[in-house]
C-alpha cells in the first residue's frame, strides 16, 4: 500500500432543470478536475450530497467517478459510514470493486467512546476490501478524538490515512503530523487551513473547493513537496480567501452557485436541507475564483 498524498476533489454532484441527477456533466467535471491536476477523486463524500440521493443515484454516480478515474488511472475513493458498525462493515463489503480507498467517517450524533471509535474502525476496516481513510470532522460528528487515539488509529492494519477536519491546526494537528507512523498520509480535510497543514508534513488534501480550482490547489501541493515556500505561501494566501467565500453559506451550495456561472454544471440546485446560495455569496465567489485561477 502506497503512502496517501495528493489532491483528492470530492465531487459536487449536478442536477438538472428537472432534478435528476445529469451524470453527463458529472462525467464532464470529473474529466476537467483531472485534466486540471488533481490526483483522485471521491465519490460520495458530503460535497456531494449523499444523504439526499437515492440507493440508484448513489449507485450511478460512484459508477460514473469511478469509470473516470479507471480511464483516467487516478485515484478513486468511494465515501462511507454511519454510526452503526456493523452497517458501514456491510456496505463496505460491497464498496465498488475499483475503488483505492474508502473514506470512513467518524461514528456521529451517537457520541461513542474515543476507545469504540478505535473498536468501529478495528472492525470496519477488517471487513473492507480497501484500505480505509479515516475521516476526523469532529464540528460534523460531535466526536472529538485526541492525539493517542489518532495514533491508534493510525496503527491498525488497513487504515491507510486520515482526512484530517478539526476546524483548525490544533495541538492534536501538530502532535499528529509530527507522531503519524511511516506510511500512513494525512490530508487536510478543512479547505482553509489546506497550506498550513501541508507545511506541518501533510501529504496532500481532499478539498470541496477544488471543484471550482483544481489546478490551483493541486499548484499548492506541489509547492509545499517541491519546498517553494514563498511561492506555496503567495498561492496557500490566495485560496484561503476563496475558500472563506466558497464556504460563506452551507457546502456545496455557494461550489454549485459558482460552476453553474461559469457553465459548467446545468444548474446550481441542491436539495432540501439545503437551499441554493444566495445571489451576493455566489457573485463574490465568482470573483475570487477568477483571481485565484489568474494568480
Amino acid at each position: 500500500m502506497t503512502t496517501l498524498s495528493g489532491l483528492h476533489v470530492p465531487l459536487i454532484t449536478p442536477f438538472a432543470a428537472d432534478g435528476t441527477v445529469d451524470l453527463r456533466a458529472l462525467e464532464d467535471l470529473a474529466h476537467h478536475t483531472l485534466s486540471d491536476g488533481a490526483d483522485g477523486l471521491v465519490a460520495l463524500g458530503t460535497t456531494g450530497e449523499p444523504a439526499t440521493l437515492t440507493a440508484a443515484e448513489r449507485a450511478a454516480v460512484t459508477d460514473v467517478i469511478g469509470g473516470v478515474c479507471a480511464d483516467r488511472r487516478a485515484v478513486f475513493t468511494v465515501g462511507s459510514g454511519g454510526n452503526a458498525t456493523d452497517g458501514t462493515a456491510d456496505a463496505l463489503r460491497s464498496v465498488d470493486r475499483r475503488a483505492d480507498y474508502a473514506l470512513v467517517v467518524v461514528p456521529y450524533y451517537t457520541r461513542p467512546s474515543e476507545a469504540g471509535v478505535v473498536e468501529h474502525y478495528r472492525r470496519v476496516a477488517d471487513a473492507s476490501p480497501v484500505p480505509v481513510i479515516v475521516y476526523d470532522v469532529p464540528y460534523r460528528t460531535a466526536r472529538p478524538l485526541g492525539v493517542e487515539t489518532l495514533l491508534a488509529l493510525a496503527a491498525l492494519d488497513g487504515v491507510a490515512g486520515f482526512k484530517h477536519a478539526a476546524g483548525g491546526v490544533t495541538e492534536t494537528t501538530v502532535r499528529l503530523l509530527a507522531e503519524v507512523p511511516d506510511g500512513v498520509g494525512v490530508l487536510a480535510g478543512d479547505d482553509p487551513f489546506v497550506g498550513p497543514v501541508l507545511a506541518l508534513g501533510g501529504s496532500g488534501a481532499i478539498a470541496a473547493c477544488a471543484n471550482v480550482a483544481a489546478g490551483e490547489y493541486a499548484a499548492l501541493v506541489a509547492a509545499w513537496r517541491e519546498r517553494r515556500i514563498e511561492e506555496a505561501r503567495v498561492i496557500g494566501g490566495a485560496l484561503t480567501r476563496l475558500a472563506s467565500a466558497l464556504f460563506a453559506e452551507p457546502n456545496p451550495t455557494v461550489i454549485k452557485g459558482v460552476l453553474a456561472a461559469q457553465g459548467r454544471i446545468p444548474t446550481p440546485a441542491v436539495r432540501l436541507p439545503l437551499l441554493p446560495a444566495s445571489d451576493a455569496a455566489v457573485a463574490a465567489a465568482v470573483a475570487l475564483t477568477t483571481a485565484a485561477i489568474a494568480a
